[in-house]
């Protein structure tokens, strides 16, 4: 572990280096490149640090045991001894996770579709329902969120909504979140006061950019079309709605929430970019088939994670255990303890992985 750490500080010096040269002072995409590297390996870097005086003191500490002390003074000593320890095993425990391999996509924005599943227009309800918890959860992150596409059921639900969320972090978050929420309560269409079983599903993608995943036009048909609904008094009276194609793999994405015509087929083409992204990270880890086993929960949008029960004020999270009882509160954008709690279990389950890895080689 400490060569490893070695390799960090040294790696996070060469940025400072880096960030005062001429060079890349007058090219602010390597300022924001190179700054936000280091910014990321700042935590790293302080507690490696803060380790290797731990162990510093730790051996003058022990080699004073050997002293000829007296009662009292041997005391004090032994009583900093294991001052020093404890605080070297927390040290270790948070830097084996440090140093676990990171998502590369951690950091970067999301598009997060929401559908309505079985439950005909109650989970049309529990999909906007949805919608808005992850709104505010992004509002109190300090994250801005964009509706990207919708189709409303007509009743104040969605058939789907499609929104984008921008802010650092974002990814690392939200992606515990794919899979299908399943709901249990008195529908607001039903009047005989019978508890229904209604399901939403819910995918989230890293954003790409053209760069990362590029998409030949010659493979996608674009149809414009006069937009409909929502969107402002001239949305349906101009021919800005916006309808991709890809021929290759038949996905189809639909823009109209936008007045332009070019903001719905940026906005169009970003959604495809992701969903060809995920389509290709879901080829290549079915290929190796070990990726998905060394997380929690497997990110499949078949995979049951989270019931949400009305009449027992109840939120169950399937893949960890973990109930909480604040069900208002979860639909308001407090699921925090969810992401933390599934964060670390995330963490542990490779910590294991890694353990296992480590004693066959």
């Amino acid at each position: 572990m400490l060569d490893k750490l070695v390799a960090v500080e040294a790696r996070y010096n060469h940025l400072t280096e880096l960030l005062s040269s001429s060079e890349v002072i007058s090219t602010p995409s390597l300022l924001m490149k190179y700054g936000q590297e280091q910014s990321n390996l700042e935590p790293m870097v302080t507690a490696s640090r803060r380790y290797r005086e731990v162990l510093k003191q730790l051996a003058n500490a022990q080699e004073m045991l050997t002293d000829d002390l007296d009662e009292e003074m041997r005391g004090m000593v032994r009583e900093e001894v294991n001052s020093l320890l404890a605080e070297q095993e927390k040290l270790e425990a948070n830097l084996r996770v440090m140093l676990l391999p990171k998502d590369p996509n951690d950091n970067k924005n999301v598009i997060m579709e929401i559908r309505a599943g079985a439950g005909g227009d109650e989970a049309g309800l529990f999909a906007a329902d949805l919608f808005r918890m992850y709104n505010y959860y992004a509002q109190n992150q300090g994250w801005k969120t964009s509706v990207l596409s919708r189709n409303e059921s007509g009743i104040g639900g969605f058939k789907e909504i499609i929104l984008e969320v921008t802010g650092n972090g974002a990814y690392s978050k939200l992606k515990y979140e794919s899979g299908v929420h399943r709901v249990q309560r008195v529908p607001q269409t039903e009047s005989s006061g019978r508890i229904h079983t209604s399901t939403a599903t819910v995918a989230v993608l890293p954003e790409m950019d053209e760069v990362e995943v590029e998409v030949d036009l010659k493979d996608v048909r674009i149809e414009i079309t006069r937009s409909s609904g929502p969107g402002g008094q001239s949305v349906n009276t101009t021919d800005s709605a916006v309808r991709l194609i890809h021929v290759p793999t038949g996905i189809v994405i639909s823009c109209q929430d936008e007045r332009s015509q070019l903001q719905n087929k940026i906005r169009a083409f970003n959604i495809l970019r992701a969903r060809l992204y995920d389509l290709e990270r879901q080829r290549i880890e079915s290929e190796h088939g070990t990726a998905r086993r060394t997380q929690v929960g497997s990110g499949e949008r078949s995979e049951k994670i989270r019931t949400y029960n009305f009449p027992q004020t109840r939120v169950t999270d399937h893949r960890i255990g973990h109930t909480s009882h604040r069900l208002e509160n979860i639909l308001t954008g407090e699921i925090s303890e969810f992401i933390e709690s599934l964060t670390k279990a995330d963490e542990e389950k490779k910590l294991q992985q890694l353990a296992i890895t480590e004693e066959i080689n």
